[in-house]
């Protein structure tokens, strides 16, 4: 499970937010970005001392400046069966280049047949050409 595909799940559910300088965020995520920039919607900053407290309609917080977020267990538990489900997606054979679907039909150009006792192509035999692959016996006298 990756931190930002973790975020973009827990988008419009309530996290908290500690910086590196102490104070803490609590609010709804609205959004995140790649650099873990985040906007958060319904805000109550507590400062380091969890002495003030500010409300605020809305922050954007600085990616570089999270320490860490926590997130409610429901949004982890989704998160988990999105996997499930994405894995399962990536292991059937459906669509893409080749693959197990495509064993007797021809790939590519001059790939007639492949697999296991091949299947012709390339250039026919010259009459009598046969008779040089097959083993010479000789016949008692």
């Amino acid at each position: 499970m990756l931190p930002l595909s973790l975020l973009r799940t827990a988008q419009n559910h309530p996290m908290l937010v500690e910086l590196k300088n102490g104070e803490t965020y609590n609010g709804h995520l609205v959004s995140c970005d790649n650099w873990m920039n985040i906007n958060l919607r319904e805000v109550i900053c507590t400062s380091r001392d969890g002495d003030k407290f500010w409300k605020m309609p809305e922050c954007y917080i600085r990616g570089s400046t999270i320490k860490y977020l926590r997130i409610p267990d429901e949004v982890i538990d989704m998160v988990k069966e999105e996997t499930i489900i994405k894995n399962k997606q990536s292991r059937d054979p459906k669509g893409g280049r080749g693959g197990p679907n495509q064993r007797n039909r021809p790939a590519a150009r001059g790939n007639f047949g492949g697999g296991p006792g091949g299947g012709g192509g390339g250039r026919p035999n010259k009459p009598g050409g046969q008779k040089l692959f097959q083993k010479n016996k000789a016949k008692p006298s």
